[in-house]
Parts: structure tokens; C-alpha cells; sequence
């Protein structure tokens, strides 16, 4: 079998993060940007918030199945690059062909035609995220993993604040649409080639994964680390997507501004500098004193920008809110992807494992739907009702991921089972 080493650091955590980088700018790019301009030229105002719902939620339905049956395909088959490389090549086709439908925009015919391609889209990154996902645990020993994590954070905020400036770049220059899609395409296999070629299989100097055994679905969540974290992850990925989809809206229908691209991406600006600000610095803290202090913290301040939004009285107080909490979500994303690797109890699963936890990340995204329809129902209430009731909720699931990560068992420096009876 061939498997990646676990026992020691065999890559530099710069290396071995450049895919998630990729990947944040992808999204940041497609989600925030390019979807909800296209879907408003797609489907007209009236409709925006519920089909743009609807759509990231057909996606997401993708993103919830894939990840653990690709995850255990990878486990049973000891292999991580070639599922990577293939989903990277997946998505680039879906971004071909919504690129496409955006340019000839051929009324609700061509709609179904950008659907389809993010379909491909969601296909192929998460065809490529659980063994992906799995490289941290199994790479990375848990002494050191804050940093890595640390490092990932970083990495990811930086590829989106890249995202949002070149998002503003876009909009200041007027380019067409498919030039938009073709750096996306770019900027996602540049670093996905640096970590393929980066990250050794055996064959070269890798050694053989420590082996432990498979749990059941239902022996996985009764284990307490990774129930507590699936849990608390699923609350603060429901307050992210119980916003993030509807930002530009608020900029035209809260802020009152003219060109919404442009102040949305100037918002995400100000959000990416602060998470650059907080996320190396979290991982590293995290190591010394525990995942959740920093947990604390970082959820604490998401929750309070989300509220105090609704209150800004200008764009300029909005933006100083939006720095706030990027703060508070760098600290989260420092930490996020070391408390799932602590989390993980065995290492013959940890794609499979991983893939799961992943789809804590990815099943909130299916409330964007009824979150997209309680916008306009708000809206049309008057008052901008609907953003209120949006970003109330995002805070209090916020608050909930803050009160019931205390669950979570400090895993710091620990071992993943290797019981063979796989008794927890």
C-alpha cells in the first residue's frame, strides 16, 4: 500500500497549505463576487436572495456526500495525490463552462447551464478535499499542528484578501467576465502544482502511516473529541453562511451603496486584513495554551460585529466592524483545522474521517436556501426586517459554537487510537 508518513514533518507547512490558498481564493471569488452579480443579471432583483440560496445549496448538497465516500476510497487505497490531482482538473472544466453561460447569458435556459457547471465545480474540489484534508493529521505530528494550522489560516486569508482585490480590480477595470474566470482557474492550479509536486508519496522518502482501526459511522460520533467538534463546527459555519452569501446585497439595500461590487469587496478587504492579522498568531498560541481559549475569543468578537452591523450608522463604522471580525475569524481558522486533526481517532481513516468532519463545514451551506428566503420575505415587510433577522441568527449560532466547544476534550499532543478492537 502506498501511504504519506505521519511520524515527522516531511513537508513545509507553506508547501503543504499553497492548495488551501488556491482554494480560498477560488471561493472567495465565485461565492462572494461573481454568483450573486451573475445570478442578479440571471433571475433580476425580486428573486435574487432566493435563488442565489437555492444554487449555493444545490452545491453544497455535493459538497455534503462527496467527501466521506472519496475519503474512504482514498483510505482503502493508501493514495491522497491522484484524487487531488483529478478534482483539481473536475473543477477547472465546471469554471470553463459557468464562464461561459456568464457571457452569453441566454436568459433562465442559461441559468441551467451556469448551474450545471458548478455542479462540476463542487464536484471536483471536493472530490479533491478529503484526501487533501487528510495530510495534516497523518503528516503532521500533534505537537506542532497549531502551527500548520496557523499556517493554513494565513494562507487562506491571504488568497482571499488576493480574491478581493482582484474582485475590486475586475470591477474598477470594467473586464470581461471571462477574464474573471480564467484567473480563478489560474490562481486555483498554480498552488494546487506546488503542493502535488511538494507532498511525497512512498516511492520516494516517505514512511509507512501508523495504523489503527476503522470505526463505524456510530462509532465515530460516540466518540466525544470529534462529536463536540462536528457539532461546534456545524454552529459557526451556520453563522458564516447565514451572512456571507447576502454581503453584497447588504452594501445596496443597508449601506445604500451605489456600486455594491466595489464596497463588497473593500468590506471582504478589510475582514481579510484583519484575519491576516490574528491567524498565525492564533495557531502558534493555540500550541502553548489549548485550542479552545482561542475558540473563546474568536467567536466572542464574530458574534459582536454581527450584531453591531446591524446598527452601523455609516460604510466607514461597517468596515471598521468588518476588520473586527476578521480578527475573530483568523483567530477560528488558526485553530480550525488543528482542533479536527486532534480530533481524529484513528489513523487508518483519516480521509475518510476528515471528509466528515468536513461536511460540518459544507452542510450549513444548505441553509442558505431558507436563510436567502427569509431575506426577501424580511425585506418586503419593510425596514430591512430580513437583514436583521439574518445576521441575528448568524450571531446566535455564533454564541452557541462559543458555549458548547467548552465539550470539546483538550487534545493537544495526544496520539490517535490504535486499539485494533476499535473499542473507544
Amino acid at each position: 500500500m502506498t501511504t504519506l508518513s505521519s511520524a515527522t514533518p516531511r513537508v513545509s507547512p507553506w508547501v503543504l497549505s499553497a492548495f488551501w490558498f488556491g482554494t480560498a481564493f477560488h471561493w472567495l471569488l465565485l461565492l462572494l463576487i461573481l454568483m450573486p452579480h451573475d445570478v442578479v443579471r440571471f433571475v433580476g432583483e425580486g428573486q435574487k436572495g432566493t435563488y442565489l440560496g437555492v444554487l449555493t445549496a444545490v452545491g453544497a448538497v455535493m459538497a455534503l456526500v462527496l467527501p466521506p465516500l472519496i475519503g474512504a476510497r482514498s483510505d482503502r487505497s493508501g493514495r491522497r495525490l491522484p484524487y487531488i490531482r483529478l478534482g483539481v482538473g473536475v473543477n477547472l472544466v465546471g469554471l470553463a463552462v459557468m464562464a461561459l453561460a456568464a457571457s452569453a447569458l441566454a436568459g433562465m435556459g442559461g441559468f441551467w447551464v451556469y448551474v450545471l457547471g458548478f455542479l462540476l465545480v463542487q464536484f471536483g474540489n471536493n472530490y479533491a478535499t478529503a484526501p487533501y484534508s487528510a495530510l495534516i493529521p497523518q503528516l503532521v505530528p500533534p505537537e506542532q499542528r497549531g502551527r500548520y494550522s496557523g499556517v493554513m489560516g494565513l494562507l487562506q486569508a491571504v488568497g482571499q484578501l488576493l480574491g478581493a482585490v482582484t474582485a475590486f480590480a475586475v470591477g474598477l477595470l470594467k473586464l470581461p467576465v471571462l477574464v474573471s474566470f480564467a484567473l480563478i482557474a489560474l490562481v486555483l492550479l498554480v498552488p494546487a502544482l506546488i503542493t502535488l509536486r511538494g507532498v511525497r508519496e512512498e516511492g520516494g522518502a516517505a514512511v509507512q502511516a501508523p495504523r489503527g482501526p476503522t470505526l463505524t459511522w456510530r462509532q465515530l460520533f460516540a466518540y466525544q473529541p470529534f462529536l463536540w467538534v462536528f457539532v461546534t463546527r456545524v454552529l459557526f459555519a451556520l453563522g458564516q453562511y447565514s451572512v456571507q452569501p447576502f454581503l453584497q446585497y447588504y452594501n445596496a439595500d443597508v449601506l445604500k451603496q451605489r456600486d455594491a461590487t466595489t464596497s463588497t469587496s473593500i468590506m471582504l478587504l478589510c475582514i481579510i486584513v484583519g484575519s491576516i492579522v490574528s491567524a498565525l498568531i492564533g495557531g502558534r498560541i493555540s500550541d502553548r495554551v489549548g485550542r479552545k481559549p482561542v475558540i473563546y475569543v474568536a467567536g466572542t468578537a464574530m458574534a459582536l460585529a454581527a450584531l453591531l452591523l446591524l446598527v452601523a450608522p455609516s460604510y466607514p463604522v461597517a468596515l471598521a466592524l468588518a476588520v473586527f471580525f476578521g480578527l475573530g475569524f483568523g483567530a477560528f481558522t488558526s485553530v480550525d483545522w488543528a482542533l479536527g486533526s486532534d480530533a481524529m481517532p484513528s489513523a487508518s481513516s483519516y480521509a475518510r474521517d476528515m471528509g466528515i468532519w468536513h461536511v460540518a463545514f459544507v452542510a450549513p451551506q444548505l441553509s442558505s436556501a431558507p436563510q436567502g428566503a427569509l431575506l426577501d420575505w424580511g425585506n418586503a415587510q419593510g425596514g430591512n426586517l430580513g437583514y436583521t433577522l439574518v445576521f441575528g441568527i448568524a450571531a446566535l449560532f455564533f454564541l452557541l459554537g462559543v458555549i458548547l466547544v467548552r465539550n470539546v476534550p483538550e487534545m493537544v499532543g495526544r496520539r490517535p487510537l490504535t486499539q485494533p478492537d476499535g473499542n473507544l
